[in-house]
């Protein structure tokens, strides 16, 4: 999910170099969406993780 945050993040930057406003700020809004909902799916791992007690891997 992350990969496909930071597909739309370089759309967004390539149409808005290129002056397509409507595509970037459409492409800008799904990467900070897909990105958000990455962060947020890493703290609930995180917090599985802490809970059940696992041992970190090195």
């Amino acid at each position: 999910m992350l990969r496909w945050a930071l597909i739309f993040l370089i759309v967004a930057l390539i149409a808005a170099a290129l002056g397509f406003g409507g595509i970037a700020g459409a492409a800008a809004g799904i990467a900070k969406v897909l990105f958000f909902v990455f962060v947020v799916l890493l703290v609930i791992s995180l917090l599985v993780h802490l809970v059940r007690g696992g041992s970190p891997r090195l």
